[in-house]
């Protein structure tokens, strides 16, 4: 039997991270994960990347990952232009609204991912599980008790779900779930563009759904996310790619010229999750396994990054007291924190949602000079740029 203060389920960007932020602390830290991790990052970029905004840059320079992840294919972007199809509402960003060299950077996960995993590499106080499932896990009065398809079986005094959006952790310790399914499908890949991007980050509303795209390392290289009602993104991805780089950049008002795909097309419904409770003794859901939001501003990752340095800051300070880290009654303050946190984000999220849903012409009108109007707001579009980037709200130690 091996012992451990913290097991961490799910070895993607969000565990990591906890596992990092708490690689220094004196805990002895376990890192499981049923998915074998590949040990160098594509020749080619992959399809899924993340909005990474200054309060996780931050947090990953002062977990001294950030040059490894900088050092590899990182687009930081200075602008950002958001519009509505065949309507005068638009919106600009630019990083001199707050003062910043840039607004945020578009990276892959696995680059996050493989940055994070080399900070750890030869760590005495983080062992890695890797590729070893849980096979049964149960709740004990002062620990919990796992049994892994690899033979091992161990104790922790903390189990953190960061195992993703259909959390194993969350079923077995049976923590209430509400979600609404967005009825969106997003179509994620690699295009080239005609045009350079310039450094921008764009989004497009149309009638069906948002377009969004994110700057990559090569000037004439962006990812889209494009959220579409089902049928449509079904019959998007029914085209052949020819006539689906035609409806891609039509969609996109031609801003970027004609658009090529460079990548295979992937797809993935969309769901508001929202825990209800976070925490019992002995185990925390943390990241997607807490919450999901919709993509159309790219603040999933950086919501779980944060909640990851929230909990780190928390347990380190418990355990410097002698106080247990397991103990629901000693965690429920980061719980509140981070689950206020989640829900003004999916708030926000369903807001822009609905209000950009519908063609209807006074509905078009309305959006048009809300946000022309708001685009000559100065102190306005600040407080607006600044949350987008994080830099406001209640932001963990690792962020500041």
């Amino acid at each position: 039997m091996q012992n451990y203060d913290v097991a961490i389920i799910g070895a993607g960007m969000i565990g990591l991270t906890l596992a990092v932020a708490l690689n220094k602390s004196g805990m002895k830290v376990v890192v499981i994960d049923a998915q074998q991790q590949d040990e160098t990052i594509t020749k080619q970029p992959l399809a899924r990347v993340s909005a990474i905004n200054l309060a996780s840059q931050r947090i990953f320079e002062n977990l001294e990952v950030w040059p490894s992840i900088q050092s590899e294919r990182l687009q930081p972007y200075q602008h950002m232009q958001v519009w509505e199809q065949d309507s005068f509402a638009n919106i600009n960003f630019t990083h001199q609204d707050i003062q910043r060299d840039h607004l945020g950077s578009i990276v892959e996960n696995q680059v996050v991912r493989q940055g994070l995993l080399t900070s750890l590499q030869d760590s005495p106080n983080v062992e890695m599980m890797i590729p070893a499932k849980v096979e049964h896990l149960v709740f004990g009065q002062s620990e919990s008790f796992m049994t892994l398809s690899n033979g091992n079986t161990l104790t922790a005094k903390l189990v953190v779900g960061a195992d993703g959006a259909n959390s194993m952790v969350r079923r077995v310790a049976n923590l209430p779930l509400t979600f609404w399914d967005y009825e969106h499908l997003a179509i994620v890949a690699t295009v080239k563009t005609q045009l350079p991007h310039g450094n921008t980050a764009r989004q497009v509303f149309t009638p069906s759904g948002p377009l969004a795209f994110l700057p990559l390392f090569e000037e004439n290289l962006c990812s889209i996310v494009w959220s579409q009602e089902v049928s449509v993104a079904e019959n998007l991805l029914a085209l052949e790619d020819k006539a689906f780089n035609h409806a891609l950049s039509a969609a996109f008002d031609t801003k970027l010229g004609q658009v090529e795909l460079v990548s295979d097309r992937t797809y993935y419904p969309l769901t508001m999750r929202y825990c209800r409770s976070w925490l019992k003794d002995r185990v925390m859901l943390i990241g997607d396994a807490a919450h999901t939001i919709h993509p159309l501003a790219g603040q999933g990752a950086n919501l779980g990054i944060a909640d990851a340095a929230a909990l780190a800051q928390t347990l380190i300070k418990l355990f410097a007291q002698s106080k247990d880290i397991g103990l629901a009654k000693n965690l429920r303050a980061v719980e509140r924190w981070r689950k206020t946190e989640a829900m003004k984000m999916i708030a926000t999220m369903e807001g822009f949602k609905r209000l950009f849903s519908g063609n209807h012409p006074i509905k078009k009108l309305v959006r048009g000079i809300g946000l022309s109007a708001t685009d000559q707001m100065g102190p306005v579009k600040r407080d607006i740029i600044k949350h987008a980037v994080g830099l406001g709200g209640e932001l963990p130690d690792l962020a500041k």
